[in-house]
């Protein structure tokens, strides 16, 4: 392997940079940047969900995901009622800026035990059914990138982009 890098820390950089959203796709951070506050709550013509509604989904699923990574206790939330937010707007500018810290900390998360040498990631998940730490990053980069994607339209469809 060049750079005597092997090839399963070859994948596990490959990870990383899809957890990042850096390459294919907008990351989050450049989603929600400069979005009025006001807006953080309303919904653009056509489309069902608000912007904070997306980032509330994409936190609570991305959470998820990481628990029952690492978690031999993990409980499934109850889908889909648990997996979305009960109000369409933040109850507050703390809220809003809680549920983004939360989401940038858990996806650190998923980076921090895709990169872990100590990680297998191809083992199955005990607690799972034939899940892998490989098919979990994965699916939080899939699932991101999707809701990221909506976050955009929400704000095309505000003008607020």
């Amino acid at each position: 392997m060049s750079n005597g890098r092997s090839q399963i820390q070859r994948l596990r950089e490959h990870l990383i940079e899809l957890l990042r959203m850096g390459s294919a796709h907008l990351d989050f951070d450049h989603a929600i940047e400069g979005l009025p506050p006001e807006l953080r709550g309303r919904k653009a013509p056509g489309l069902p969900h608000t912007v904070w509604q997306l980032l509330e989904h994409l936190r609570i699923a991305q959470e998820d995901i990481l628990e029952f990574s690492r978690n031999p206790d993990y409980k499934a939330p109850k889908w889909p009622d648990d997996y979305w937010p009960q109000t369409e707007a933040p109850p507050s500018d703390e809220a809003w800026d809680q549920s983004v810290e939360s989401f940038r900390r858990d996806l650190q998360a998923m980076k921090d035990l895709v990169i872990d040498p100590r990680t297998d990631l191809f083992a199955t998940i005990p607690w799972g059914k034939g899940q892998t730490i490989l098919r979990e990053a994965l699916l939080v980069a899939d699932h991101n990138a999707y809701h990221v994607g909506q976050i955009v339209m929400v704000r095309q469809g505000l003008g607020a982009w």
